[in-house]
């Protein structure tokens, strides 16, 4: 069994911004596997539990904000009786351009909150981890402010079809694994970057 963790914070406020891009990765695959209407709660999270080919995959989005999503996956994780080498963060970056995905199998938080929290409950960094860019801003604008503003009209385009990226990555996780995943799409976004 798999676990696909989207971050971000709950409630309408905090919809479409930066932060939680991970949602949005998340919600696109319960669009695309067409479970959508499934979310369920426990454990302070939406989450679906579905199969994918073979695979049994849990879909889930913590309802705890971004710095305790922890509490979510450890409870998800432990219920289910899933690895952390079984379970895919995807999470916003502001320190990769707007668009670009990079994919790890273990590492730090890197800052951001989210990932801290998680590698405090579940007392390791080895889960594997997906982060797709949101872009810094404007460096005199407090960061806080930038990751729950929302995207501007000229990145919206770009960021939907890093979403659909993502998504797809999410899927080669399940299929091949998160080197695959490293393999394919952080080589693709760097040929992306270079023309």
């Amino acid at each position: 069994m798999k676990l696909i963790v989207g971050l971000g914070n709950p409630g309408p406020e905090y919809r479409d911004t930066r932060h939680n891009v991970g949602f949005k990765v998340v919600d696109a695959l319960a669009e695309r596997w067409r479970v959508a209407d499934q979310w369920r709660e426990k454990f302070d999270a939406l989450h679906i539990k579905t199969t994918v080919g073979d695979e049994a995959v849990i879909l889930s989005k913590p309802l705890t904000f971004m710095n305790l999503s922890g509490q979510a996956v450890a409870g998800l994780s432990g219920f289910y009786k899933i690895d952390p080498a079984d379970i895919l963060v995807v999470t916003d970056d502001v320190a990769l351009p707007v668009g670009r995905l990079r994919a790890r199998r273990e590492g730090g938080a890197g800052g951001h909150n989210g990932l801290k929290s998680i590698i405090q409950s579940l007392a390791t960094q080895a889960f594997p981890r997906m982060r797709v860019g949101v872009g810094r801003g404007d460096h005199r604008r407090d960061l806080a402010d930038h990751v729950l503003g929302r995207f501007e009209a000229d990145e919206r385009d770009t960021v939907s079809a890093a979403v659909l990226r993502a998504a797809d990555a999410s899927e080669v996780f399940l299929s091949e694994g998160i080197e695959r995943v490293m393999s394919v799409f952080n080589a693709a976004e760097k040929e992306d970057s270079a023309e």
